[in-house]
């Protein structure tokens, strides 16, 4: 197998930022992986790095603007970690998977930052176990970017997933990495955070929480307990929660949202409404485009030493292409190097 090198630069800051994606990771893979990874080379100015079947990825490249494709690479691969694997044992054994192959571009530095769709488990394993964790990191965990209805600001939730069962410390090490990372994706100088918890009273939750409470306590700007009601909304700029529960919040949050929607659309097709809801319906279009997950871009995984972003499963072209903004404005701003300046100068 052959790996693109990376080019000489006869300076450092006029490089060009590389993204390697995992072609065959994704419900819509590889077509809409493919087509996002060409559009990313055309609209922001990066080079792609294209992981997986040579054959498909070509197909998807068909009738691509030659200018496009000059900045777009392959790199061929043999296996596929399907949705249903088991993520360790797959990230093990399937050495000449896509994703893994993303992860060692990226480690052995052919690539910038790695953007996969597929097996989040997979994805993160991968990522883990060729690029190591970030000194004094226990267990990394996923930023997921909240937008806030009617509010130009954004909330990041920390863990969406990544560590179902962690100690209480480990969510202090989240709420630090959390506080850097949105100052660099969210763009707030000085961060607040806050608990998920039951209740907002000191002492509620359970055991975890409690312990965590009690620890989050010296970190800057911690306000304390938010419920889940207070997600997508300006109670907190970080929001720490063990990954189990923070996944549950999220899909519920989509669910509802989705449900919103569903209920809203229903009544404006109704034949009372229908003639004269076009110019509403479009304008709810327009209000609601950062709630759709295409246009979050895709989460972090916080804690590793590389920049990896976790994508939707059912991640679209458009999704795939604000993914790699994400992790182009990543690297750019040494988000890596900042993290590890957040936990390290305490270890």
């Amino acid at each position: 197998m052959t790996e693109p090198v990376a080019p000489a630069a006869p300076a450092a800051a006029a490089r060009t930022v590389r993204v390697a994606i995992d072609a065959m990771g994704g419900d819509r893979a590889p077509g809409e992986i493919v087509a996002g990874g060409a559009a990313a080379a055309a609209q922001l100015g990066v080079e792609i790095v294209l992981v997986g079947d040579p054959a498909a990825i070509s197909d998807g490249l068909a009738g691509i603007d030659s200018g496009a494709r000059d900045a777009i690479s392959v790199v061929p691969t043999t296996e596929v970690i399907a949705m249903a694997d088991e993520p360790a044992s797959a990230v093990r054994s399937k050495k000449d998977s896509s994703v893994v192959r993303c992860a060692e571009l990226v480690r052995d530095g052919h690539a910038d930052a790695m953007v996969g769709a597929g097996n989040t488990g997979a994805t993160m394993a991968a990522a883990l176990l060729r690029f190591g964790r970030i000194r004094g990191v226990a267990r990394p965990a996923i930023a997921v970017p909240l937008p806030i209805p009617g509010s130009l600001r954004k909330q990041l939730l920390v863990d969406g997933g990544a560590t179902v069962d962690p100690e209480p410390e480990w969510l202090v090490q989240w709420a630090k990495l959390g506080r850097a990372y949105a100052t660099v994706r969210l763009g707030i100088d000085d961060p607040s955070v806050a608990l998920l918890s039951n209740g907002e009273e000191p002492g509620k939750g359970d055991a975890l929480r409690k312990a965590a409470s009690e620890q989050l306590g010296a970190v800057k700007g911690f306000r304390g307990n938010v419920e889940g009601r207070d997600l997508m909304r300006e109670s907190a700029d970080v929001i720490v929660t063990d990954g189990f529960t923070g996944n549950v919040a999220l899909k519920t949050a989509e669910g509802a949202l989705m449900g919103i929607a569903g209920l809203v659309f229903s009544v404006l097709d109704e034949p009372d409404f229908a003639a004269t809801s076009g110019p509403l319906k479009l304008r709810l279009l327009e209000a609601s485009a950062d709630l759709l997950p295409d246009n979050t871009g895709g989460a972090l995984l916080l804690g590793v030493n590389g920049v990896c972003i976790i994508s939707h499963g059912s991640s679209s072209a458009t999704a795939i292409v604000n993914a790699v903004r994400v992790a182009a404005t990543c690297v750019e701003a040494g988000i890596v190097a900042r993290l590890r300046t957040s936990i390290e100068l305490e270890c």
